[in-house]
């Protein structure tokens, strides 16, 4: 599709919408749930969200979305729509989107009324050391943790994508990836936003050679809009994907590339490393929040357990009553995103490799317990707020997107590089842009990371540990069924972007384009400040700053939440417009 075919689908989809709702089912290849006689949009909102009936992939990008749509077409589920766009994000989203890195997938399958979650996290290389990042004056070298072959953890993400369609799919392997490896040999048009991620970071691919060749296209400024973009490379890799599936990345002429150019630049990553990595299911932690119940993932993901931990710490307050970020609302949401991330500094890790008080510290005792320390008119200082005692005695750049089929199935995915473009390093003979996912573990136990988190000694670097996430794709159910799936990039922004976007819909009865375009705030109780996006009225802040809190304005915006509902058998999406190119695929 051209870019002005493509801007002139885009621009239509609202009036589309609403005219062609009707037949939609009969245009349909896929059979339509019962859908009750209720008004479909409320033209009362400012915010609509795009609406479906038989099929929805809220996605970062637009051609990757609608490759997962597509899948469902072809008789497939939930699954396989979003593995098939998670590979296809690989090549049209090559800031996030990946087989370089690594990330958390929650599924809810509809005929065992199960949810399923699936660790495809990083590991660190065998050789890895804790000091490995240290100079020798004990400070940390952020160069190396940022930018170089040693910032790579051992990638994730095809065992992770493979496991979730293997075993959940219903597709082939081929079906799902074939189209990625279109996209990648044929080439695809630069998009608008395509455009602008290359410039932001044109720089800093252009001192990497494989990097410059491939999205520079050999000068030193990213190619404009319109321009064909090809990888073949990346295609070769994905075609071995697809013919050997795992043992076409971790084991075979892919494995020796990355090992090789890991050994040529003083990596850590061997072939054993790779050949020994494993996806992992592990059981996702579970809570309530008044008549909804929140299904969200398990360490190493700090974010499930903090999302019901704050959950739980609002529970009791009338919300409702204080009215939509107000002050009394986000003074209390803010006191309880301190008390959360404090707690994250010291507890949380690798649950194969520590101790992890989780059932605690997602307890509603527990809660009550911190909630006691939240004044009504006075913010708490981060010295003031210190990690609780539960038992007695993640960059910018991450990627979310959220899936469901006619069948009931729900699936939120969340996978990175870490930074955008993760090291900006490209394994030649490959196409793939390399993590730097040790930068999430605590170089230093006690310092932060490149988004601030100050981490402990449960999240120092250690041969195969998985470092600490802030990832959290979330599940929402409503009366039993699923009613809410989000999630999102950002960093340490993750979890506190997912925690009002849920506050939103669950307490104010928001649609989900609503929820998601709200404005938000952001603390993690080190540093010491509150983040304050455009549209928090200015009379709110002055009482804020009154009782206390350390209020930063920025223009620059708190997450990006790829998220859905479904509400009386239809589908309502909604691409958050916090960064271009997002985009609803739907039936």
């Amino acid at each position: 599709m051209s870019i002005k075919a493509l801007f002139t689908a885009i621009a239509l989809t609202p009036l589309l919408i609403a005219v062609t709702t009707p037949p939609i089912a009969a245009q349909s290849t896929l059979p339509a749930p019962p859908v009750s006689d209720a008004p479909i949009i409320d033209y009362q909102n400012r915010y609509l969200p795009t609406y479906g009936r038989v099929g929805m992939v809220v996605s970062p990008e637009v051609l990757a979305g609608e490759i997962g749509l597509d899948m469902l077409k072809q008789g497939g589920n939930a699954v396989d729509a979003a593995v098939a766009t998670g590979f296809a994000l690989a090549v049209t989203l090559p800031r996030a989107g990946n087989i370089g890195g690594g990330g958390f997938m929650l599924i809810h399958l509809a005929e065992t009324d199960e949810q399923i979650f699936i660790d495809y996290r990083e590991t660190a290389p065998a050789a890895a050391t804790p000091e490995m990042f240290l100079n020798e004056d004990g400070s940390v070298d952020q160069a190396k943790a940022y930018f170089s072959h040693q910032a790579a953890g051992v990638p994730g993400t095809v065992a992770g994508l493979i496991h979730a369609q293997e075993r959940y799919g219903k597709l082939t392997l081929k079906q799902v990836i074939q189209p990625a490896i279109d996209l990648a040999d044929k080439g695809f048009e630069t998009s608008l936003a395509l455009h602008m991620s290359l410039s932001a970071r044109a720089e800093r691919l252009a001192e990497n050679a494989e990097a410059k060749r491939i999205y520079l296209q050999g000068g030193d400024t990213a190619p404009v809009p319109g321009t064909l973009l090809k990888q073949s490379d990346l295609a070769s890799t994905l075609k071995r994907i697809r013919d050997k599936g795992a043992d076409g990345f971790y084991k075979g002429e892919t494995a020796a590339l990355i090992a090789g150019d890991m050994a040529a630049n003083d990596g850590l990553i061997t072939t054993e490393d790779l050949a020994n990595y494993r996806a992992l299911e592990r059981p996702p932690v579970r809570g309530t929040f008044r008549d909804f119940d929140i299904v969200s993932v398990a360490p190493p993901s700090s974010g499930g357990v903090h999302i019901l931990q704050m959950l739980n710490i609002l529970e009791p307050y009338p919300l409702e009553s204080y009215g939509h970020n107000s002050a009394a609302y986000l003074h209390r949401v803010i006191e309880s995103m301190k008390l959360a991330y404090a707690d994250r500094s010291r507890y949380m890790g690798d649950p194969d490799q520590t101790v992890i008080p989780t059932e605690a510290l997602i307890s509603k005792d527990y809660a009550a317990e911190r909630r006691n320390l939240i004044d009504a008119d006075r913010a708490k200082t981060a010295a003031e707020v210190g990690p609780g005692n539960p038992v007695p005695a993640e960059s910018p750049d991450t990627t979310h997107y959220s899936v469901a089929d006619a069948e009931g199935n729900v699936v939120a995915n969340t996978y990175t590089l870490n930074f955008s473009f993760g090291s900006h390093i490209v394994v030649p003979g490959t196409g793939i842009l390399l993590n730097n996912e040790m930068d999430d573990f605590a170089a230093k136990a006690g310092d932060a990371n490149a988004y601030g988190l100050v981490q402990g000694e449960a999240n120092t670097i250690a041969p195969g540990r998985r470092p600490l996430s802030s990832m959290t794709p979330t599940i929402v159910f409503k009366d039993g069924q699923p009613w809410l799936a989000a999630g999102s990039p950002g960093g340490s922004l993750i979890i506190t972007t997912v925690l009002q976007t849920l506050l939103n819909a669950m307490v104010f009865d928001m649609n989900i384009a609503a929820a998601v375009a709200a404005p938000r705030v952001h603390n993690q109780w080190m540093p010491d400040r509150t983040l304050v996006e455009p549209g928090i009225s200015v009379d709110t802040q002055r009482i804020l700053e009154g009782w206390g809190h350390n209020l930063t304005p920025t223009r620059r915006t708190i997450g990006r939440s790829n998220s859905l509902m479904i509400d009386d058998g239809w589908m309502q999406g909604f691409a958050d417009m916090r960064r271009p190119g997002g985009h609803v695929a739907t039936e």
